[in-house]
């Protein structure tokens, strides 16, 4: 595997080296010692899978509190989809930053996510299937989320008309307070 970085400090994009001969190919997708090597973490405990049957489908953006910051791991495994992070780490250098990469069921790539952002995603095509690791079990006390559209992120979607989940549509613009990022500190 290989870990690229990107310009949010600690997540990166995973890129698998498929091995090939007349059968096939396999190639590995996880390595929990090859992310310690890398400086990742490599412990999960969950792993969810969603499907969404129309394009322009948003997911997001979703983060966890502590006692439950979780590092996640997502990879499109049919469709495409544009995979978006937020940087929520008060005392990062990059705070309030966003990344995006697109994931497709072609390209094989995985977005790793670290503790501490904010991830959702909206997909391109329909049908689009995603599995993603997740470090933390879902802890509902925990659970925050910024919205999608926040002038205070600037997100640039790349899509218009989306399909998106009324409590995901009702978060509020950005406040530290309730948003927590205070406890994200040091994360």
């Amino acid at each position: 595997m290989k870990f690229h970085g990107t310009p949010l400090d600690g997540a990166y994009v995973i890129e698998p080296e498929p091995r090939g001969d007349e059968r096939g190919w396999f190639q590995r997708v996880f390595c929990e010692r090859e992310m310690a090597d890398a400086g990742m973490e490599g412990r999960f405990v969950q792993v969810n899978n969603s499907f969404n049957a129309e394009a322009g489908t948003l997911r997001g953006l979703h983060y966890q509190l502590p006692p439950s910051p979780e590092v996640k791991i997502i990879r499109c495994i049919s469709g495409a989809l544009w995979d978006c992070i937020v940087d929520l780490r008060p005392d990062s250098a990059t705070y309030l930053g966003w990344h995006a990469v697109e994931l497709t069921g072609e390209n094989r790539l995985a977005f790793y996510v670290p503790r501490g952002f904010a991830h959702g995603f909206v997909t391109l095509r329909p049908n689009t299937e995603t599995l993603y690791l997740a470090s933390e079990f879902y802890d509902p006390k925990s659970e925050r989320g910024v919205r999608w559209n926040d002038p205070k992120f600037g997100i640039t979607w790349p899509v218009e008309g989306i399909v998106i989940s009324e409590k995901d549509a009702k978060w509020p613009d950005f406040d530290e307070d309730f948003h927590g990022v205070e406890s994200l500190r040091g994360i």
